[in-house]
């Protein structure tokens, strides 16, 4: 909501600011469907000609998150690291073998039910209890496992990022895209060089406002919602970083309780949990 109220703002500055200094709407108003028909439409297809269909299914996806912001919390990353707490517990003191109940069939494991938006996050269950199993088969040289999943997590940062990249690229062309409108209204103003001056003015300030509409676009909205969603994307790509560290802190022989701490510190600062409140969180875990 932070980022309608934003623009909202920003709209109220540039729109208030020209109004009151005496600028006339008019021209604006008349002009505006036909400019924003030109640049926002020339947008768009550039947008589908420059991506797969997948590509734009996944972008168009993503929209939400402009506006929603990250989809984590501090209780979901108490609870991450709660559920992990639990699985490398187990596995230290009752061996490998003690987990695989619950990583073969996590919907039916009551360690997975006591955290439902950890189930019902796929990637995350698939993440830890695709690991787990390789850890299972002997695959246990923390290094190794620690590279195998440091990228793959780079490369699904790579595929979730691509939404932000596509929105910047639209961003980087919308100025152009507003250059055309205003060359289009000049070619038609001077096609009608024999009007009054009066209506040559206005010509010309219509085809001024394809350069505004492309430059208030490109810098006042998709380029700012790019950012944020560059943001928001990054921001999660740490949740995923917390179950690296703990499965691959577990992996060098440490203890369950060092597994989670090394896994709280990869935690965005305003989400982490106190070592207190994690403490007081894996203490409690009776699965």
């Amino acid at each position: 909501m932070l980022s309608l109220g934003a623009l909202g703002f920003l709209l109220a500055c540039v729109f208030g600011s020209y109004l009151t200094s005496g600028g006339a709407i008019a021209p604006l108003a008349e002009a505006l469907p036909f400019e924003l028909w030109t640049i926002g439409g020339a947008a768009v297809a550039s947008f589908l000609m420059s991506n797969s269909l997948h590509d734009v299914k996944h972008a168009v996806g993503k929209f939400s998150k402009i506006l929603k912001g990250a989809a984590f919390t501090k209780t979901d990353y108490v609870d991450l690291l709660s559920l992990l707490y639990f699985l490398v517990r187990l596995a230290s003191t009752k061996g490998n073998m003690a987990v695989e109940p619950h990583i073969e069939k996590p919907q039916e494991s009551a360690a997975f039910q006591k955290f439902p938006r950890i189930l019902a996050n796929k990637f995350a269950t698939a993440t830890i209890c695709d690991y787990l199993r390789m850890v299972g088969m002997n695959a246990d040289d923390p290094n190794q496992i620690e590279d195998v999943m440091a990228r793959e997590l780079k490369k699904t940062l790579n595929e979730e990022l691509h939404g932000a990249h596509a929105l910047q690229t639209m961003s980087d062309g919308l100025p152009a895209l507003g250059i055309v409108a205003a060359v289009l209204g000049v070619i038609k103003t001077m096609s009608h060089i024999d009007r009054p001056p009066a209506v040559l003015g206005a010509m010309i300030a219509s085809a001024l406002t394809g350069t505004f509409l492309g430059v208030l676009l490109a810098y006042g909205m998709v380029g700012p919602f790019a950012s944020r969603l560059k943001g928001v994307v990054e921001e999660e790509a740490k949740y995923y970083e917390v179950i690296r560290a703990v499965l691959v802190t577990h992996l060098h022989g440490n203890a369950p309780q060092v597994s989670v701490e090394s896994g709280r510190k990869m935690v965005p600062n305003q989400h982490m949990p106190s070592f207190e409140e994690l403490e007081a969180a894996v203490s409690s875990v009776q699965i």
